[in-house]
C-alpha cells in the first residue's frame, strides 16, 4: 500500500478527483513539457459530465496557462471514468500525447507510467494481513503505521490535524452563500449556535458534530483548503469526529494524531482493494469510506481492541453500501454537504455499537469482506449514479453541469 501521505492530501476543493487530481496531472505535464506552445486537453466520462460544476476546466487552464484548449467528451476511457488526454504542441507540431486518470482522493495514474507514480511503503494489502502482523509483533495499528512511514510522518500528521481543525473553525465563522447557481446558504455557523443554545445534552452533542461536518464541507464547496479524508467530497466526516473529540471530550492532539493514523490505515485498505472514487463506486466509496475511517478513529479514542476497531470500521462502510453519487448541477453541495453530517454521526454510532455488540457476539462480517462487497456494488451501480449528474437528485433538479 502507498503512504498515508497519498491518502491525506492538503489542497483545495471542491473535488479531489475533479479538481485536485486534474491540477496535479496538469502540473506534471507542464513540468515535463515547460516549453510547449499549446496544450489541448480532452476530458472524458465523469470529468466531462460534471467538470464545470467541479471546476475541472478552470483548474487545468489555470495550471497550464492561457494557451490551453479544453474539450468535453461524453465517452469513457477504458481504465477509469475520470480520464484525461493531454496533447502537447510545440510550434503547432504535436510532440506527445499523455493519458491520465484521476482515480480518487487527488491521486493520479498516467497510462504506461510516463510520469511518476506513488511508491508502495506498506508490505501488506488487506486488514487481515495487517492484523496478523501486528498480533505477531504485539503492536497497535498506530505502531504499525509509524513503523513503515518516514521519520517526518508524525509531524505531517500534526499538519493534517491542524489543517482539518483550521477548516472547521473557518467554516464555523463564515456566513453567506456558497458559489454556484444553486445559491445554497451556509448554515454551519447557525447550526453551531443552535447547538450551544440547546438544553438537551444528547441533542447538543449531535448538533455540534453536525456543525463541524457542515463547516468543513461548506469550506470545501467554496474551494477553500481542506484535507482529503479520503476525498474532498467526503472531507467533513473525519475532521468533525476528531474536532468533537478535541473540544467536547478534551482528547489531546498527541492522541488524536494516533486516531488519525488508524483512520488512514482503514482508508488505505479501501483505496488499495476497492475504490475511493465516486465516479467509480458511487458515494459509498467516498462518504462510506470516510464514515468507516472516522468510526475506526473513534474506536481508537474509546480504547477498543483491534477486533472492535475493525468492527466499528466495518459497520461504518457496511451501512453506506449502495450510496449513490448524484451531485446536483455537478456541484459538491447537494446532497454532499448534508451527507457529510450524517456520515459523521453514523461513524460515532458505529463505534458505540461495536463497543457494546462486540462483547455480546463476534462480528461475522470482516472488514476485508465488506470492502470487496463495496467494490462489487460499485461495479453494479448504473453510471447515472456515479458522479455523472445523470440520475437521482441531479436528474430530479434538472440543472445542467455548472448551470
Amino acid at each position: 500500500m502507498e503512504s498515508l501521505r497519498e491518502l491525506f492530501k492538503i489542497g483545495f476543493g471542491p473535488s479531489s478527483s475533479h479538481t485536485m487530481g486534474p491540477q496535479i496531472a496538469a502540473s506534471q505535464v507542464k513540468t515535463r513539457y515547460p516549453q510547449a506552445s499549446k496544450y489541448v486537453v480532452d476530458l472524458y466520462g465523469s470529468l466531462a459530465l460534471t467538470g464545470k460544476g467541479h471546476l475541472t476546466d478552470y483548474i487545468i487552464k489555470k495550471t497550464l496557462g492561457d494557451r490551453t484548449e479544453i474539450h468535453f467528451k461524453s465517452e469513457t476511457l477504458p481504465y477509469h471514468p475520470n480520464g484525461m488526454r493531454f496533447y502537447i504542441y510545440r510550434e503547432d507540431q504535436l510532440i506527445d500525447t499523455l493519458t491520465a486518470y484521476s482515480i480518487g482522493g487527488g491521486s493520479v495514474e498516467f497510462e504506461n507510467s510516463k510520469l511518476s507514480q506513488a511508491k508502495q511503503v506498506y508490505p501488506h494489502q488487506t486488514l487481515k494481513e495487517i492484523e496478523k502482523h501486528i498480533e505477531t509483533e504485539g503492536i497497535s495499528f498506530y505502531d504499525y503505521v509509524m513503523n513503515y512511514e518516514d521519520d517526518n510522518f508524525k509531524a505531517y500528521l500534526f499538519e493534517v490535524l491542524d489543517t482539518m481543525f483550521a477548516c472547521v473553525q473557518s467554516g464555523l465563522s463564515a456566513e453567506g452563500t456558497i458559489p454556484g447557481k444553486l445559491q445554497l446558504k451556509r448554515v454551519a455557523k447557525s447550526m453551531y449556535q443552535q447547538a450551544l443554545n440547546t438544553r438537551r445534552e444528547s441533542e447538543r452533542e449531535r448538533l455540534l458534530v453536525s456543525s463541524y461536518a457542515y463547516a468543513v464541507s461548506e469550506e470545501n464547496a467554496c474551494g477553500h483548503k481542506v484535507v482529503t479524508a479520503p476525498t474532498c467530497g467526503a472531507s467533513g466526516v473525519l475532521p468533525a469526529v476528531l474536532y468533537y473529540c478535541y473540544k467536547q471530550l478534551n482528547i489531546p492532539r498527541k492522541e488524536l494524531i494516533k486516531a488519525l493514523a488508524v483512520a488512514g490505515l482503514f482508508g488505505n485498505v479501501v483505496k488499495t482493494n476497492a475504490t475511493i472514487s465516486g465516479a467509480d463506486g458511487g458515494c459509498q466509496a467516498e462518504v462510506g469510506t470516510a464514515c468507516s475511517m472516522a468510526a475506526a478513529a473513534y474506536g481508537w479514542i474509546l480504547e477498543l481492541n483491534n477486533s472492535l476497531i475493525e468492527y466499528a470500521g466495518e459497520m461504518g462502510l457496511e451501512h453506506n453500501l449502495g450510496l449513490t453519487c448524484d451531485p446536483v448541477g455537478g456541484y459538491v453541495q447537494i446532497p454532499c454537504i448534508e451527507r457529510n453530517g450524517f456520515g459523521a454521526l453514523r461513524a460515532i454510532d458505529a463505534a458505540l455499537y461495536a463497543k457494546q455488540l462486540g462483547y455480546l457476539r463476534k462480528n461475522k462480517v470482516s472488514y476485508d469482506a465488506i470492502v470487496r462487497v463495496m467494490k462489487e456494488t460499485g461495479k453494479d451501480l448504473n453510471s447515472a449514479y456515479k458522479e455523472t449528474s445523470l440520475g437521482g437528485l441531479a436528474k430530479e433538479f434538472g440543472i445542467k453541469d455548472g448551470g
